[in-house]
């Protein structure tokens, strides 16, 4: 997952693989193609035309598509296509399509501020402190959002500026039974035959600055928006995606891997199956539930299956032994360098100690993280700290609780009204107080073990009729506390505001030592991670960093491959191929449109000649992860060829280690998009904007 700031350095092997643009443009990320890439709540999108319309997956908008839908209308159902740009309804307040801008580089001052700190501590705020200045300096015009990414273990700082457009409105989602085919049952398997796609459409005032929903906001105009390929694509040709990953670890130390794997991953799984149990046995009997829940719970489905996956793969790959082995040879070429090797010696060894002790605190903190992100105890939590951090300067706040996150912070308190239930709310809670209790001795937080009264059930229960009692579950009242101050606070009688009272104190110490143990890594792991990457260097491997979040472009070719179970895995999909797997009920609910236009023979001049029918799906072999859902699959002149929405199940560990032979990406094909548009779920208005 390259930089564009590093592709000139591959631009060799980039001719060499097919592309036909010069490397330099793709390493302009404010030209064409890269700056119609767009980041958007955790995924890519792409604009499509230069009329704001922005394309991403089905799986992407699942939130927002779930927003605007009620039991009587059922968008995750029924699809939703806007008749007219004044019935595109708003996304959400938090969905916001960030445009960069520029990038700065920021090493030189980031470096300077925690060399001169005397501590752990003392770096984790030297690093806030220079990342507040940097930012705040950044973000001097309405509209603007700057974010600071760190390289290579903190060898290298960017500065990264983006058009922040928070007016964000839903154009079209196809039925269910298209953008969601298959479902979660089919995450990360093969064969596909998924439209998982929607388009949005981002709108700014009418100065042409980013504001808020309003009815006089005109659709964005982007400097640049993606064409589709002309040319069909096939087997074996080059394509690229440009994407921003979430993060991988392939740099992390094999203690770190052994954490995650032996406990980290299990724990989570065995967590978001029990809350997915929880769930659906209410929604059977509440469809309100069902649907205020439906985002929460394809979330919890998709991530335990993801670290089921990638614990498999760990097996498989034996990932421990591997990741032990490649870092032992690194120790010995340190050793080898002699005094010159000592101090990256001593850096991996500072780091395996910092990982075993926060092994040592690992239970509690999952377990107070997840209930205090909860529901009506999760709305407390985040007012009381607010009102706390309010009563600093902005520049002295914690990040998150700043002027520039105020904004952030009431959205996603307005829009809980569409994702909450007092009777889920409570049974969620219930199942994590038990977990608590369930915690070692050593772990317990007295502050808890005070406010709880007791030791079983029975106290559970009690707390719980106690937090019925809290008003924050009415929109009104967290608007309300939202603006108070502390005091008001510390005089409320509200029962969840009395819990986040008692046990913040607590939480900010624990927040302190996780800080602490950071502030020591950002010491060791620059100095482990540059000689890491000298002795790649020193094997003539280029040394692409670990995904954080930031634009990243790789490349590959349209390539099937063979399974673990030794069968052929073709590279595409078709038409032809979705009437035998419809079976008229979710996930497999195909359109009657679709299934009547299969059964007619209507292509609508998109057959593949070879294949003589559409192409749904295809598989490529490109590098990406979480964050990369949604990315734009260009051709080598730069032309959006398909849409990426998952991987095969041979690459989920891919987060930690790379197979090259199995690794697998999966798209929808362009053609398959637009036959959508054209025969099943028809949008003439949107085929035309984009020039189709």
């Amino acid at each position: 997952m390259w930089t564009p700031q590093q592709l000139p350095e591959i631009a060799g092997p980039l001719r060499q693989a097919g592309l036909r643009l010069p490397a330099a443009q793709l390493a302009d990320p404010g030209g064409d193609p890269l700056a119609a890439v767009v980041s958007i709540g955790g995924c890519t999108a792409s604009f499509v035309s230069p009329r704001g319309l922005v394309l991403t997956n089905h799986h992407c908008a699942y939130g927002a598509i779930q927003l605007n839908s009620t039991p009587e209308t059922n968008l995750m159902r029924d699809g939703f296509n806007a008749a007219a740009w004044d019935d595109e309804p708003s996304a959400g307040q938090n969905v916001r399509v960030l445009v960069p801008e520029a990038i700065y580089d920021a090493t030189a001052q980031v470096a300077a501020a925690i060399a001169a700190a005397p501590d752990g501590i003392g770096r984790a705020r030297a690093l806030e402190g220079v990342e507040k200045r940097l930012v705040g300096d950044c973000e001097t015009e309405t509209g603007i959002r700057c974010r600071l990414f760190e390289f290579d273990g903190g060898n290298a700082y960017r500065l990264v500026r983006s058009l922040e457009i928070r007016d964000v409105r839903l154009v079209y989602a196809p039925p269910g039974g298209v953008g969601n085919f298959g479902g979660e049952g089919d995450a990360w398997g093969w064969p596909r035959h998924t439209g998982d796609f929607v388009f949005y459409r981002a709108y700014v005032g009418p100065d042409g600055r980013p504001a808020d929903f309003a009815e006089d906001n005109v659709p964005y105009q982007p400097r640049h928006w993606l064409r589709f390929a002309e040319r069909p694509l096939r087997e074996g040709e080059f394509v690229m995606a440009a994407s921003y990953p979430n993060g991988t670890s392939r740099h992390a130390l094999a203690a770190e891997f052994e954490q995650t794997a032996e406990w980290t991953y299990p724990a989570l799984s065995t967590h978001y199956k029990a809350l997915q149990a929880l769930v659906e046995a209410e929604s059977a009997t509440d469809q309100e539930i069902a649907v205020m829940y439906a985002s929460a719970l394809g979330g919890w489905r998709s991530s335990a299956r993801h670290y089921d996956g990638q614990l498999e793969s760990f097996a498989r790959l034996e990932t421990a032994a591997r990741k032990r082995a490649e870092e032992a040879a690194v120790l010995d070429w340190l050793r080898g360098q002699g005094e010159a090797g000592q101090p990256a010696l001593e850096a991996h060894a500072e780091l395996e100690r910092q990982a075993a002790a926060a092994r040592a605190t690992r239970e509690r903190d999952l377990v107070t993280g997840q209930l205090h992100r909860l529901g009506t105890l999760g709305v407390a939590m985040t007012l009381y700290r607010n009102a706390i951090e309010r009563t600093n300067p902005d520049a002295a706040r914690e990040p998150g609780y700043q002027d520039r996150d105020q904004a952030v912070i009431e959205a996603g308190l307005q829009q809980m009204e569409r994702r909450y239930h007092p009777a889920m709310d409570r049974i969620l809670q219930r199942y994590w107080f038990r977990q608590y209790l369930a915690l070692p001795a050593e772990q317990r937080d007295p502050a808890i073990d005070t406010w709880l009264d007791g030791q079983d059930d029975a106290a559970i229960e009690r707390a719980l009729d106690r937090l019925a009692g809290t008003g924050l579950g009415a929109a009104e009242e967290r608007m309300r506390w939202l603006r108070a101050d502390r005091d008001a606070f510390e005089r409320s009688r509200d029962p969840a505001i009395r819990y986040a009272i008692a046990v913040t104190p607590s939480a900010t110490r624990q927040e302190l030592d996780r800080k602490a143990r950071g502030g020591d890594a950002l010491r060791n792991r620059p100095v482990f991670l540059a000689a890491l990457a000298a002795y790649r260097q020193a094997q003539g491997q280029p040394v692409p960093p670990d995904a954080n979040g930031s634009l990243r472009v790789t490349y590959g070719r349209v390539a099937g491959y063979t399974g673990l179970d030794g069968a052929e895995r073709a590279a595409f999909t078709t038409l032809r191929e979705i009437p035998p797997r419809a079976t008229g009920s979710e996930p497999f609910d195909a359109p009657q449109a679709l299934l009547d236009a299969v059964a007619e023979g209507r292509h609508a001049g998109l057959a593949d000649r070879r294949m003589r029918t559409v192409p749904v799906n295809f598989l490529a072999d490109l590098d990406v992860t979480g964050g990369s859902s949604g990315a734009p699959v260009l051709d080598a002149q730069g032309r959006l060829t398909g849409l990426l929405f998952d991987m095969n199940w041979e690459s989920v560990a891919s987060n930690w280690v790379y197979d090259p032979e199995r690794t697998r990406t999966m798209s929808v094909d362009q053609r398959y998009l637009r036959w959508i548009l054209q025969e099943v779920y028809p949008a003439p208005a949107l085929l035309e904007e984009m020039g189709l």
